[in-house]
């Protein structure tokens, strides 16, 4: 082999080189784009709308915002070494992707785990949720997610880093991944630990409400926030609590499509056609905007 590439890694990548490849291509292309505009429409609506000045919707912000760099760090490197050909990618390159892949996944699990504490809060607690769960509060816990996710990332990539590559250096993916088990452990069954606690407890809080509207209010807002969990922690667990006897390459690219191209695409349009206040939010904004007739005000 030439020397130049003796640091490199290759990836074997998720495409074949044929025509159903750059069908398959464009179709995650399409999802891409579809992906930054839902998440960046989402994050600019919570912005403008002073509805949505909640703690919810600003820990959402920031899921959203987590959303558009995973996808980022995924999809353009994927099309670019498809259309190239060329299927290696250096050691600091690769690094670089590991680590804000790393980050990323680890910061969006406990985004997540936060917004379960602020619904626990909002159904099980609802007088005390001022105190409990205020904008100085989401602020510390967005900011604590921002951390622990680069300080996790950062030990991971190093370990890893450090351990001895030798042979031909293929990783049988699309991207560069590998996480420790103890950071497993810790940002995904601990945390979904916490969140089936809380919407245990919100569940039980909403079969217990007399009041039929109110208990279909809050079950669209449960059931969105259980739908990505479901979807993005069950593939997430199912790729890195399992033991590796039982792992195939070609099961673990499906896996990974999930929680790094379709997740980001589908968690906003599931927090907002399943959302009064966001589609409330984006009717004034493009009624003001002259591109639809303005009605009655919305929620009214």
């Amino acid at each position: 082999m030439n020397q130049t590439f003796t640091s490199d890694f290759i990836l074997l990548g998720l495409l074949d080189p044929n025509q159903y490849g750059l069908l398959f291509l464009l179709l995650i292309l399409i999802i891409f784009m579809v992906a930054i505009m839902g998440n960046t429409i989402l994050i600019l609506l919570i912005h403008l709308d002073t509805r949505l000045h909640t703690p919810m919707y600003f820990l959402l912000k920031h899921l959203s915002f987590m959303d558009i760099l995973t996808i980022s760090n995924i999809v353009p490197m994927m099309a670019i070494n498809y259309i190239s050909g060329n299927k290696f990618i250096t050691f600091a390159g690769c690094g670089f992707q590991l680590f804000c892949y790393v980050n990323f996944v680890g910061t969006e699990c406990l985004i997540i785990t936060a917004m379960s504490y602020d619904r626990y809060v909002a159904n099980c607690h609802p007088l005390r949720y001022p105190i409990l769960m205020n904008h100085r509060i989401s602020v510390i816990l967005a900011a604590g997610c921002w951390i622990g996710g680069i300080i996790n990332s950062t030990m991971n990539t190093i370990y890893i880093l450090l351990l001895p590559f030798c042979g031909k250096r293929i990783i049988e993916h699309f991207f560069c991944e590998q996480i420790v088990y103890v950071c497993a452990v810790f940002f995904f069954l601990i945390p979904f630990s916490i969140i089936i606690f809380s919407y245990g407890q919100i569940l039980r809080i909403v079969i217990n409400m007399k009041f039929k509207e109110a208990q279909k209010k809050a079950f669209s807002t449960w059931s969105s926030h259980l739908a990505v969990v479901a979807m993005y922690y069950g593939s997430c667990i199912f790729t890195y609590m399992r033991p590796k006897s039982y792992h195939t390459p070609s099961q673990e690219k499906v896996v990974a499509i999930l929680y790094t191209i379709l997740a980001p695409m589908l968690n906003p349009l599931i927090y907002s056609l399943r959302n009064k206040d966001v589609l409330c939010a984006l009717k004034d904004i493009m009624e003001t905007n002259g591109f639809l007739q303005k009605n009655k005000k919305c929620g009214n």
